[in-house]
């Protein structure tokens, strides 16, 4: 049975989906105005992770998340590079997307972008007017009057009565203590420059705010299960959402809220300024490999604060090695014989304590003691045959798809480095040792190390 810690009531709940067998989840994607750091990482992998396991426990799962390419920043930047915003936010766009493929991320089945929807946040925004929840200001631009919705707070566990509400507040993003109306629509004014839609709301585009609300709904309807995010998000984007939906609903707009908590590096919140600021793409011109920086990502419990630094990335790139070796290992078994049932035990336990572990609100570290607990188990078995090792493969493999780590490319050689082996066996079995040594050698600079044994030549990758 599946508990999550729901941010809205502030326990673990057991999960119950609101159609039986199919989980429909919104995710805070990027606003793209840069490329994304390991920050916004730390929370797409988490999400990743939820998203897999979902369906490693036999849901269907419906996944929607935004592209934010019309903002506050995404217009300033794109201006001071006196670029339109379409070509600004398109290389971005196109960035991330490299980028979540490198960190092995599954896609969603929506990326629906901001400014393929303003009908819809139109829409919304009427609704909000008709309902008396928005009104317009002096200049045109529309805001959600706070005051009117009196669940406002209640996710972010704010007592509005104790905290000075101000007028009103036009930035999209600003402090707790700041509680204000805040904008729906932003009349335009000559900072937009020419990043604008007529609308019978006026000319001007939307606040951010409202971008998430009408895009979930159209895609997952009014209420759905699961909606998720960096914790940097509760407020006050998350507030601010369910106060629109729900207002223009009357309906409960979310079911459970999953925040993933912050990425510090050294300690420190990360910050240019610190010269800690770092893009995947930082890391992956340091030669650090990307399921390295996933495993380093999704290894502490999501709501735990992570600390980033190279010696974690290193323990990081280790365990992947281990655990590649082990598949290598398994892969390379050639004795005999039928599955044990010592194999199996040691297996099936494994595999429902990961299990249990993930049912408890995802407890990854206890998961992966598990997996490591198996391997220093089977490596211990003597004579391991090719179904017992099988056996264990598979489960790898089950572990894996949740974990996403594991280097398929590393599992099979290509036909060059094949040829290469085999030429080489030629010529050690010929006793043309030179041969074989240079061959050997030429192997090593691709990354390829041979391991001579009475069984015959296994060999590994190594970064």
């Amino acid at each position: 049975m599946l508990k999550i810690f729901n941010s809205f009531t502030r326990k673990k709940e057991e999960f119950k989906p609101i159609k039986e067998g199919h989980v429909k989840m919104y995710t805070c994607g990027p606003t793209v105005y840069l490329y994304a750091h390991i920050g916004n990482f730390r929370a797409y992998v988490f999400e990743d992770v939820l998203r897999r396991y979902l369906k490693f426990k036999g849901f269907k799962v419906t996944q929607v998340m935004n592209i934010t390419d019309v903002d506050d920043k995404t217009i300033r930047d794109s201006q001071a590079q006196k670029k339109s915003l379409k070509e600004f936010t398109e290389f971005y766009t196109k960035a991330f997307f490299e980028d979540i493929k490198k960190l092995n991320i599954e896609e969603a089945e929506y990326y629906p972008k901001a400014t393929d929807h303003i009908k819809e946040m139109v829409a919304l925004i009427q609704k909000l007017l008709d309902k008396g929840f928005a009104y317009k200001s002096e200049d045109g631009s529309i805001y959600f009057k706070v005051s009117k919705f009196p669940n406002y707070g209640n996710l972010a566990h704010m007592k509005i009565e104790e905290l000075k509400v101000g007028d009103r507040v036009k930035h999209d993003e600003y402090e707790k203590e700041s509680v204000s109306d805040f904008a729906l629509w932003k009349a335009w004014d000559k900072n937009d420059g020419n990043v604008f839609w007529e609308t019978e709301l006026g000319k001007g585009r939307p606040g951010w705010h409202i971008e998430c609300s009408a895009m979930s709904m159209k895609y997952l309807g009014e209420t759905f299960d699961i909606h998720t995010g960096g914790i940097d998000n509760l407020f006050p984007h998350h507030e601010n959402e369910v106060a629109q939906a729900e207002a223009a609903t009357g309906k409960k707009f979310v079911n459970y809220w999953m925040h993933c908590e912050h990425l510090l590096v050294e300690n420190k919140k990360m910050s240019k300024s610190l010269g800690n600021f770092y893009t995947l793409r930082d890391l992956l011109e340091k030669e650090i490999k990307a399921n390295a920086i996933r495993f380093l990502l999704l290894s502490t419990h999501y709501k735990q604060q992570l600390n980033f630094n190279f010696a974690g990335l290193e323990a990081s790139k280790n365990a992947v090695q281990r655990l590649n070796d082990f598949a290598l290992m398994l892969k390379n078994v050639s004795e005999e014989g039928t599955l044990t049932e010592g194999v199996r035990g040691i297996v099936d336990n494994s595999g429902q304590e990961f299990v249990d572990a993930m049912d408890d609100d995802l407890n990854i570290s206890q998961a992966l003691a598990v997996v490591f607990d198996m391997m220093k188990k089977i490596n211990k078995v003597e004579d391991l045959n090719i179904d017992s090792a099988a056996f264990v493969y598979g489960q790898l493999l089950k572990f894996d798809s949740i974990l996403g780590v594991l280097d398929t490319e590393e599992k099979v050689l290509d036909e060059d480095i094949q040829k290469m082996i085999d030429e080489r066996e030629h010529a050690r079995l010929n006793k043309e040792y030179d041969k074989a040594d240079m061959i050997r050698d030429m192997l090593k600079e691709k990354g390829i190390i041979l391991e001579d044994t009475a069984d015959g030549i296994r060999w590994k990758r190594v970064s």
